[in-house]
């Protein structure tokens, strides 16, 4: 294992500064943001309920969205979503389930959760045959757009139709990226599915920031592959750069974000750090 290098970064680069955000007086209505990465495994859930916590903290009104049948998004935040009543799928599905009523709150002040379970699997099949199926899940929204300051949407690992309706839902895609070569591989063709998101249903979407995830600075590959996102995205690449600690699974297991579950530790300055750059783009 090398040994970290000149070159190499940390969760809180220390080069730039970023201001702290100036309180709100009021709320709404919300910035819609998905977090998509068709790869699984980069950090994602991890990524959306910290900055979802992070923002939370900032004093923002944030509703986190679990659009991913496995529903990994609504475990971490410690909630049984196959006990719930309504889920997400309800509210796509359903026109008499109003999304307020599946709403719940988290342990976290000002973090809010529209959960998920296997059930919304099926949503993807059932909405093949609707008329503006793509935008199932912003109609669903509209309602609730006035509540929040940020609605961050948990995408599922794949480019189907529920990806397609988060990304015509949102004004904003942020895109969780292992530090790892095969990772690059598959954002070409993520890029090609938001373009065309772009070019037929929603043209004011755009790419706020690629992250990089799960980033040891003690290898030499983490950092070759750091430096050829930072080529190849320039400055969409987000500053803060997310080390890979065992903080995170802890957190997950405990049901808890990192910045309640350790909030002085490196994985909750770094997201607290993104949560910055996220309100200054």
């Amino acid at each position: 294992m090398d040994e970290q290098g000149p070159d190499s970064a940390s969760a809180t680069e220390s080069a730039i500064e970023i201001p702290e955000p100036a309180p709100l007086t009021s709320h709404g209505p919300a910035r819609i943001i998905s977090m998509v990465n068709q790869k699984g495994g980069v950090g994602k859930t991890t990524s959306t309920v910290s900055l979802g916590a992070a923002l939370a903290g900032y004093g923002r009104r944030v509703l986190l969205v679990d659009f991913d049948p496995q529903g990994a998004l609504s475990v971490a935040l410690g909630i049984n979503a196959y006990e719930l009543t309504r889920t997400v799928y309800d509210v796509l599905t359903d026109p008499n389930c109003p999304i307020r009523d599946a709403i719940i709150a988290t342990e976290v002040e000002g973090l809010d959760l529209l959960p998920s379970n296997i059930d919304l699997s099926a949503a993807e099949v059932q909405l093949v045959s609707e008329v503006g199926r793509e935008h199932a899940l912003a109609r669903a929204l509209a309602p609730i757009i006035a509540d929040y300051d940020v609605v961050l949407i948990d995408c599922q690992p794949s480019l189907g139709l529920l990806t397609v309706n988060a990304l015509t839902a949102s004004e904003g895609v942020i895109i969780p990226m292992e530090t790892e070569y095969f990772a690059l591989r598959g954002v070409a063709l993520l890029k090609d599915t938001i373009d065309k998101v772009i070019s037929r249903l929603n043209p004011g979407l755009r790419i706020i920031g690629v992250l990089a995830t799960m980033y040891d600075p003690r290898t030499l590959h983490s950092r070759e592959v750091l430096q050829t996102v930072r080529g190849a995205f320039g400055d969409a690449v987000f500053t803060t750069v997310i080390n890979r600690t065992v903080k995170f699974p802890d957190a997950a297991v405990a049901g808890e974000p990192i910045t309640s579950f350790a909030p002085s530790s490196e994985g909750a300055v770094a997201y607290r750090q993104l949560a910055r750059e996220v309100l200054a783009r």
